[in-house]
């Protein structure tokens, strides 16, 4: 059977949906030159990213309704020019973007990256500001992220799904997940609750602002937080709308004596490992808070890298014994990554239904595979043996933390140091640390200053994530810091 090239149908214009390139704007004779010059300027803005692969040869040509000798000029000129190349059964692939021209230097910055008073988008300036050794806390190694654990998983789900899975989840959650949810909380932190109470999110902060929403709708907007706490989490309740009066925070946790002698209808705090203190509410205190929450007030539990322990016997969450007057929020961004965006919420029943409204009017719910692809892993044991390895490693950081504070930062006090990502670190100094802070990111070490964490006077100090990095990081970064602190002390 003979072959024949099929011709573009008469009224219909060759053309590609890739870049919606139109071969009649070609000039005569310069094809090649046009279909380059496209693909640079492709490239030179973003369209077609570095990494990304270019269309096969013949099938651009088909679809341009030209020869694949043109294609394949134009390719080899970039090629040539090094923005891309040829990787065998891989494709073309783009390795570098043109050379941007030089960009006029910008104005200096109105206000530091550590100001005394953070604003809202503070986060996402610290994240996106470049550093040798990143300290700040709140960040697990995701260099033990369980890549095959996650594929095997992910298979194995694939394998069982039929094709009306693929459509709109529960807003709630996917089934699996929340009963293998329920089973990971009565296995670690004695919480026996239903499935059907659990509600999927995406991490702590959905959690907080579904929650602000409903608490909202009840005439609730003041939480009392504590004092050192969470700025983030401050942050998160005040843009809902909600006040967050402090509460001290003490080596018994928190203060509940002030909690109860003040006019709050809720309170949301770090029990099982308080951050950024590190302290653990003890058993007085649990007591007294129990007694305040029957009388009518709600907790709000963060269970916060509750299953990093190392040093003390675990320690039951709050939501094991007060069902109907606690709050409880956890998620897995600690354990596996912060990117995969899971959490989940455990609210008494009278607010429930307002919640749940809330997490539906939100998005729809979570994407539905991931959830599936946690919930074998949770099931299938890989879950506890990857919590079992970072046990193991963080300790070792921790450790390589402590002896190095001693070394570079003697006379500083370390707290938190039984449990969790982080160690806060209290300075005899009378420099701000914020300054010492911002003193430290110019030499390349990225912390996070204790006192953005307080709404009330106390001395300075650091708050130091030891997780994500190597003994050899962390060493050099305290080294950097005990340098810092001489040249202000």
């Amino acid at each position: 059977m003979r072959s024949a090239k099929t011709a573009p149908q008469e009224g219909t214009k060759p053309g590609s949906d890739f870049l919606y390139l139109d071969i009649a704007e070609a000039p005569p004779g310069g094809r090649t030159d046009w279909l380059a010059g496209r693909l640079r300027a492709a490239i030179a803005d973003g369209r077609i990213p570095v990494g990304s692969r270019l269309p096969a040869t013949r099938v651009l040509a088909a679809d341009l309704g030209v020869s694949r000798g043109v294609v394949v000029e134009a390719y080899q000129r970039m090629v040539e020019e090094g923005q891309v190349a040829g990787r065998g059964r891989a494709g073309t692939v783009v390795v570098a973007a043109p050379a941007a021209p030089p960009v006029p230097a910008a104005a200096p910055a109105p206000t530091r990256l550590f100001p005394p008073a953070p604003g809202t988008d503070i986060f996402d300036a610290v994240r996106a500001a470049p550093a040798r050794i990143d300290l700040t806390p709140g960040v697990p190694d995701l260099a033990a992220f369980p890549r095959e654990a996650w594929l095997r998983a992910e298979r194995t789900v694939l394998r069982s799904l039929v094709a009306a899975d693929f459509g709109y989840g529960d807003p709630r959650g996917a089934p699996a997940l929340r009963r293998a949810v329920a089973a990971w909380l009565a296995r670690y932190r004695g919480i026996v609750v239903d499935p059907a109470e659990v509600l999927v999110t995406t991490g702590v902060s959905q959690a907080l602002g579904l929650l602000a929403q409903a608490l909202r709708g009840v005439g609730v907007t003041r939480v009392a937080v504590e004092d050192p706490g969470s700025l983030g989490v401050r942050q998160h309740l005040n843009n809902w709308g909600v006040e967050t009066p402090p509460v001290p925070v003490d080596s018994a946790g928190l203060r509940v004596d002030e909690l109860a002698a003040g006019d709050v209808p809720a309170v949301m705090l770090t029990p099982a490992h308080q951050f950024p203190t590190g302290v653990v509410l003890d058993g007085g205190r649990r007591r007294r808070l129990a007694a305040w929450a029957r009388a009518g007030g709600l907790v709000i539990e963060d269970d916060y890298d509750a299953e990093h322990r190392y040093d003390r016997p675990p320690v039951p969450a709050l939501r094991a014994t007060l069902p109907e007057h606690v709050c409880y929020a956890g998620s897995v961004s600690k354990l596996l990554a912060p990117a995969l965006r899971i959490g989940w919420l455990l609210v008494p029943a009278r607010h429930r239904p307002a919640v749940v409204d809330a997490r539906r009017n939100a998005d729809l719910g979570n994407a539905v595979l991931p959830q599936l692809v946690l919930a074998e892993l949770m099931t299938s044991g890989a879950l506890e043996r990857q919590l079992r390895l970072l046990r193991r490693r963080h300790v070792r950081r921790r450790d390589a933390m402590i002896a190095a504070i001693a070394r570079h930062l003697p006379g500083a006090t370390v707290h938190g140091a039984a449990a969790g990502l982080h160690l806060t670190v209290t300075l005899d100094s009378a420099v701000p640390d914020t300054e010492l802070a911002t003193a430290a990111l110019e030499r390349g070490v990225k912390v996070q200053p204790l006192s953005w964490h307080r709404q009330r006077p106390g001395p300075p100090g650091l708050v130091l994530g030891y997780a994500a990095n190597p003994a050899s990081a962390i060493e050099a970064g305290l080294a950097v810091l005990g340098e810092v602190r001489r040249r202000r002390p």
